[in-house]
Order: C-alpha cells, then structure tokens, then sequence
C-alpha cells in the first residue's frame, strides 16, 4: 500500500494552465511522521540537557558546600587563636599594673636604672575589630587578614612579654620595704659625725631597735658577700639586678652565706652594734651602679611582722 503513487492535478481556469504532483504514499507519511516528531526530539533534547544542568549544579552544590565547611572551620580556627592571643595580651597587661607602693618606687629610681628595662606600654590591640571588619570581601582575603592578623598579634605578644617581664623583674629588684622594725635616728646627706662632731656625710639610714631584731632582704637578689668590714662591722651585701645593690652593716650576726639567693622579706641577718658604732642599730645603704642614692626614696612599705 505504502508503494502506490497518487497524482494532483492542479488546475488555472484563467489560463488554462495545469499542474501535475505525483506523490508517493509512504514518502508523503514519512514527511507528516518528521513534521509531527520534530518537536516531540527536541522536547525530549531539552529535558535531557536540563536534567544534565541540574545534576552539574547538584555536583557543584555539593562541592561548595564542603568548601564552606572548611573554610568556616578554618576561620573558626584562626579566629580562636586570634581570641586566645588577645586574651594572653590582655592578662599580660593586667599583670604588668603594679601596687602603687612598687610603681613610686620605681618612679623614683634613676633614670639609668628604668632605662634597662624600658618596654612600650601594654594597650588593648584596638586594630583587631578593624582589620577582621574588613575581611569579607572573599575567603582569600578573609584568610590573609586574619593570617596578617595572628602573625602580627603573635609577634605583639612576644614584645610584650618581654617588656611585663622586664618591668616585673625591676619591681622585684627594686628595694622598696623598710629592712627593719625601729625608728629613723639618722638620715642620707649630711650631719655632724657622732664620735668627732665634725661635719661629714651619711652614706645611708641609721634604724635603731633593739639588738638581735630581724634584718630583712628588701628586694630579690643574692648575698654577695657577709663578712666582717671594718666601720660597718658585720656586713652584708646584696646584689640585684639592673645594677642596685644594698649593704646591710652593724649586724650581730649572718642568716645567710654568700651566693644565697633571697627574696624581698627573707630575714638575712639580725640588728647588732658592731663595728663603729654607738648602740645597737642597722645601718642601710641603696647604691644604683655603684652611686648612692637616698633609701627614703624607695623604701615605700613596712618590713614584715
């Protein structure tokens, strides 16, 4: 059936002209078959394709996803460390806030003396808000200033340890509590000498009390020599650091020997009259780098009960 020809005959009455086609059944069937089928291929071509794109974007999706995790764990991360640095420098700083009796004291040490444990100043890092505000515009730059930012607060940290540490070993080297329990009867500077009357100079502060009263250490330090030294008779001599040393004379005997480690307070020795002396007192003496200088300055707390 699919084999038979069918001819049209088409015809112009005005002109009288007529047109012939000849067609071939199945030829003509494969032709509507095409027509009707065209959009029923490309329907199925764009479902196929969209359904292509969509699982690309659910791969994608997926990726991201992951990506986001950890990068949201690795900011998370640096931003913890950022805290616990904060929080270090912030302990350091309350740390490095002495009692007001060591800070006047260490005010009125020499400059010589501060200057070796010279630091800045401990301030909150107030760029740290500022610097994590602005680290949004995408994850590279989020990780460089937050990379920048723990690099720089971590170096920070380092600077400020050294400097509260520094500052913390003046205030314990600084002689800031009275050596013993008595009364001042005799003061830095001059005065008249007690066994000629002539004019001269006191090198420290005379304590009276009474003999075999406590002598106590009024900074950290080490006994650099307990010996007895002519004038000042049973001598003591501690050295701190930054170049402060105390001499402790007149003792009646030692509590510790030389190379003794002692802290602010330990009792080193005990009130005597020995050597050129007329009763039982302590004689105290600060020098800083070999140079006296007047105890009253420093001496800002009692000495221990």
């Amino acid at each position: 059936m699919l084999a038979r020809r069918y001819t049209v005959l088409v015809a112009d009455r005005s002109s009288g002209v007529v047109r012939r086609a000849t067609l071939r059944v199945g030829t003509t069937v494969a032709a509507v078959l095409a027509v009707f089928a065209l959009p029923v291929l490309i329907g199925l071509g764009a479902k196929w394709s969209a359904r292509t794109e969509i699982d690309q974007l659910r791969s994608a999706n997926a990726l991201l996803e992951v990506e986001n995790g950890s990068y949201r764990m690795a900011t998370g991360e640096l931003t913890a460390q950022i805290q616990s640095l904060e929080g270090v420098i912030t302990d350091l700083g309350n740390r490095a806030t002495l009692p007001p009796e060591q800070a006047h004291a260490l005010r009125k040490l020499p400059v010589v003396v501060r200057s070796q444990a010279a630091g800045g100043s401990v301030q909150p890092n107030a760029a740290v808000t500022e610097l994590a505000k602005a680290a949004l515009s995408s994850p590279e730059d989020t990780f460089g200033v937050l990379r920048d930012l723990l690099h720089g607060l971590e170096n920070r940290l380092s600077s400020v340890r050294r400097d509260v540490e520094r500052r913390q070993a003046l205030a314990s080297a600084t002689p800031s509590i009275w050596p013993a329990h008595g009364w001042l009867t005799g003061t830095f500077g001059g005065r008249s000498d007690p066994f000629t009357g002539e004019p001269g100079f006191h090198q420290g502060l005379d304590i009276s009390t009474e003999k075999g009263s406590p002598v106590f250490a009024t900074a950290d330090g080490s006994v650099e020599s307990a010996a007895y030294s002519g004038d000042y008779g049973n001598l003591i001599v501690l050295k701190h650091a930054f170049g402060l040393t105390t001499r402790y004379g007149h003792l009646s005997s030692y509590a510790v020997k030389p190379g003794h480690q002692v802290k602010r307070g330990d009792v080193i020795g005990y009130v005597g009259s020995t050597g050129r002396s007329t009763g039982a007192h302590l004689h105290y003496e600060i020098l800083a780098n070999g140079k006296l200088i007047n105890p009253l300055q420093l001496l800002t707390q009692p000495p221990p009960q």
